[in-house]
């Protein structure tokens, strides 16, 4: 995730990060300016697109599709970004539950391998869930697992752990019921954070709604030239890639942060926040 400071405006306009949806647009940008030039050539000196009948209302045939299309990418937009931010709230109860569960072992008391368990099994499962999310089939050496295997679902096996952990606590007398219960509701989010992480991860958005977005944003951009031509001249030669470039950066941009959880630039900051959670758990457990 990129970490900016708002209010350079400066900075926004005029530089270009790496996540900048320019370095990716810029040919088919200059293939449009090119495509353009070629068109009102052609239209402006042989084809006399002047004459023909109905030529006005090709122009205005493109204005009403273009409002229907950016009604279609708002609508894109912000269903990505309720998707993003969703993974935030999500990512969030992670964080506030394995602050609460410390908090909570700490006050039982317990200490000695039982403490030192806690404190490094609590860090494990975010660490466990990142890579999950990922779908990277890397081990953390500090996992209470033994023989970790790639078919498992790693974080059950860590949520299991502590689960059963808690529970040979309470076995052993360390722990009475009533506080059985009280660490089971924590318990109980480890796992419902997975699920909600996974359902966004594992729930793009329907093909056929973002192929016909594909499809409607290049069928739009490559006859705009016959609809400005006539009223624009070559001035429509930079226009019509600007409008590409705008129409086409909100759908690259929806499909960044539709899944929050990978390594782009706009993605969440998993590393930082699982970083977070090891470095509070430590300070709660010492």
């Amino acid at each position: 995730m990129i970490n900016y400071n708002p209010k350079e405006w400066f900075a926004f306009v005029f530089h270009l990060h790496k996540a900048d949806t320019f370095r990716k647009l810029w040919q088919i940008m200059a293939a449009m300016a090119i495509f353009s030039t070629i068109i009102a050539f052609l239209g402006l000196n042989y084809l006399e697109l002047s004459q023909t009948p109905y030529a006005k209302n090709i122009g205005m045939m493109h204005s009403l599709l273009g409002f229907v299309i950016s009604m279609l990418l708002v609508f894109r937009t912000n269903t990505s970004y309720d998707r993003w931010w969703e993974g935030r709230k999500l990512l969030g109860s992670l964080v506030n539950v394995s602050r609460n569960f410390a908090i909570k072992i700490n006050a039982l008391g317990i200490d000695g391998e039982d403490r030192f368990f806690f404190k490094n099994t609590i860090a494990n499962y975010a660490f466990v869930l990142k890579d999950h999310l990922r779908e990277k089939r890397i081990y953390d050496k500090e996992s209470v697992l033994i023989e970790p295997l790639n078919e498992l679902h790693l974080p059950n096996q860590i949520a299991s752990a502590l689960v059963s952990k808690v529970y040979a606590l309470e076995q052993s007398g360390k722990i009475s019921p009533h506080q059985l219960m009280i660490l089971n509701e924590d318990l109980n989010q480890f796992v419902n954070v997975c699920g909600g992480c996974e359902r966004i991860r594992n729930t793009p958005i329907p093909f056929s709604y973002s192929a016909f977005i594909k499809k409607f944003v290049f069928f739009y951009i490559f006859t705009l030239p016959f609809g400005l031509v006539l009223s624009l001249g070559y001035y429509m030669v930079p226009i019509i890639p600007f409008i590409l470039y705008v129409l086409a950066s909100l759908e690259l941009i929806a499909e960044q942060i539709e899944n929050p959880f990978g390594l782009d630039a706009n993605d969440l900051p998993l590393d930082d926040i699982c970083a977070n959670i090891k470095r509070h758990t430590a300070e709660i457990l010492i």
